[in-house]
């Protein structure tokens, strides 16, 4: 207070009252006094000694340098192919029909289901002494057919699985009859398969049954599409009741029951990879890696070395993480987000973006 009060005093004297001595300028404000110095260096040459002093009573200019920490990492510019279809999807133009797009992500799909359903009923045919009239293998074509009557009765809803077939005026949908026989809709249905029963699997894998198609998406996401630079891990939510192990209860969700994935999407919305939340895994407990970690570090194993972007909230957020990334040329952008309300009512986000 008393450096502050001086300076003024000096200030309106300097002003007002030009035979009164300077007094020494304070070190916060050196810089402005040898401005104001400069004025009585016009007057006498007794000012001029008085500017004098007052310059070698001022301190030595700092000299900078570098902090003890080390100088933030240069981030690697990117330098993965343009964001659009790849090579493999050349064919694929704007006139191409949506069966023939559908068809890069599901031929192998469709010919996975009609091998394992096959060699499942086989398998059953071979394990019982009961005698049944054989059936015919299923084609591929059937399981089209069989598919795509499922998808059109989540639009015809029936209280029944027979009454799409049934012939009373009041419930009839000629439709379903004529597409398919109701025999042949139930055997498919009844030995659907996805997988062979009879190979070794992991024990700790809940989705061995349908591991691999789950794969088969996984490989052809990222197959087909170059993602953008800027890529995004989150979770979402599936909506499901049904009876299984890993079905997620979170009540402030809006679907509060459902199987929670984890998936890659880039800044177009596009899924490039995805995960199943399969509960605690042990194989990660014993790498000392925390679940979060682990997830994020299985999402980008495509996307590495190449300079990518990547966005998450907090929830995935660790200093170890951080580094693991960095490592393979993957740098983080983390945003938090708050909200604000009940699970019913009304929310709102103020969502901040920081960037590591």
């Amino acid at each position: 207070m008393d450096s502050d009060s001086d300076e003024e005093q000096y200030d309106t004297s300097g002003t007002e009252d030009e035979e009164m001595e300077p007094r020494p300028p304070s070190r916060k404000s050196h810089l402005s006094q040898a401005v104001s110095s400069s004025d009585f260096s016009a007057s006498t040459s007794e000012d001029d000694d008085v500017v004098e002093n007052v310059a070698s009573q001022q301190p030595q200019s700092t000299q900078w340098t570098l902090p003890p920490y080390p100088r933030m990492r240069v981030l690697h510019p990117f330098t993965g192919a343009s964001k659009g279809k790849s090579s493999d999807a050349a064919h694929v133009t704007a006139q191409s029909t949506p069966l023939s797009v559908l068809m890069l992500f599901f031929a192998e799909i469709i010919t996975l289901l009609v091998v394992e359903t096959n060699r499942y009923y086989h398998d059953c045919l071979d394990n019982t002494d009961e005698k049944h009239h054989p059936q015919l293998d299923v084609t591929e074509a059937e399981m089209f057919v069989f598919l795509a009557l499922t998808l059109q009765m989540g639009h015809t809803i029936q209280g029944r699985l027979e009454d799409y077939w049934t012939k009373l005026e009041q419930l009839s949908v000629a439709f379903y009859r004529q597409t398919m026989a109701r025999s042949r809709f139930y055997h498919i249905l009844r030995f659907l398969h996805f997988t062979d029963n009879n190979r070794t699997v992991d024990s700790h894998d809940r989705l061995w049954k349908i591991r691999d198609l789950f794969e088969i998406l996984r490989t052809n996401f990222a197959k087909f599409y170059n993602p953008s630079e800027h890529l995004a891990v989150d979770e979402v939510i599936v909506k499901f009741k049904g009876r299984v192990i890993f079905k997620q209860y979170i009540p402030k969700k809006r679907k509060r029951f459902g199987i929670k994935l984890y998936k890659l999407c880039d800044s177009n919305g596009y899924t490039y990879d995805i995960g199943v939340y399969l509960g605690k895994d042990r194989q990660r407990a014993t790498q000392h890696l925390t679940a979060t970690h682990a997830t994020v570090a299985n999402l980008t194993r495509r996307v590495e070395g190449v300079g990518h972007k990547l966005y998450m909230d907090n929830f995935f957020s660790s200093p170890d993480l951080y580094d693991d990334l960095i490592q393979k040329k993957i740098y983080c952008c983390g945003t938090e987000t708050k909200q604000t309300g009940d699970a019913k009512g009304p929310k709102t986000q103020d969502s901040e973006t920081q960037t590591g």
